[in-house]
């Protein structure tokens, strides 16, 4: 499945789950901020608006990343 990471005011991002999880189980959302270099700790994730745990297995084709600590 192609998954489309839409983090807010930056970048949006393609990933396609399979070459993501090499044959182990389905990827997280923890594991989509890995691969758009972003922790947990400084962003909520929403799927359809509403925010999901980074440790649920995605299931939505277009996630939604916001800040929450940007700047200095």
């Amino acid at each position: 499945m192609q998954v489309t990471v839409d983090v807010k005011g930056e970048d949006t991002h393609e990933f396609d789950l399979d070459s993501l999880s090499a044959g182990e189980a389905t990827p997280t959302y923890a594991d989509l901020l890995r691969e758009v270099d972003l922790s947990p700790h400084e962003v909520s994730v929403l799927v359809d608006g509403r925010p999901v745990p980074e440790d649920q297995p995605v299931e939505s084709e277009h996630v939604t990343v916001l800040r929450l600590i940007k700047g200095g």
